[in-house]
């Protein structure tokens, strides 16, 4: 509980960043509060509503229509694959499902033990080498199921 009070704290400390009390700031302070998370809390959701005197029906409707917010936490390894036409046409299914069978998880979805978290995009822009897979930022091109097995290992033995 105490964590909980913490984070409610660290979360007043950044709408105080945000004086102006409007719609117009809306996105920024998403922004700014999953930096500084990585995701939206539903407590988070609750005190932007309060701070900004919206209903959390509002901020929830904006917040699902632009895919850059998330609503769970992250892995450690945020793991995004491409669903664009290349990618489709280039076989992305069967890496997906192998995905899903080796985590156990599915899209938008964060591991147990908080090591990996997956998004299935629409487009990631790199269509000349699909299927595409990034992991924290890195790029995996042509990725093949038995490669994304290898890929995974990596980071599953990677510390730190």
């Amino acid at each position: 509980m105490a964590h909980n009070r913490v984070i409610m704290k660290d979360i007043e400390h950044i709408l105080q960043r945000f004086p102006q009390v409007n719609r117009d700031v809306l996105i920024p302070v998403l922004q700014a509060v999953q930096d500084e998370y990585g995701y939206l809390s539903e407590d988070s959701v609750r005190m932007i509503g309060e701070h900004l005197g919206l209903p959390t029906s509002k901020i929830y409707g904006l917040a699902t229509f632009y895919n850059q917010f998330t609503f769970s936490a992250r892995g450690k390894f945020h793991i995004q694959v491409c669903d664009g036409s290349s990618c489709h046409l280039e076989k992305n299914g069967d890496l997906l499902k192998e995905l899903f069978k080796q985590l156990g998880i599915r899209n938008g979805q964060t591991t147990r033990d908080g090591m990996f978290s997956l998004e299935v995009l629409a487009c990631i822009g790199a269509c000349g080498q699909a299927p595409v897979m990034v992991v924290n930022g890195d790029y995996y091109p042509r990725v093949t199921p038995p490669g994304m097995r290898e890929i995974l290992e990596d980071y599953k033995n990677r510390t730190g």
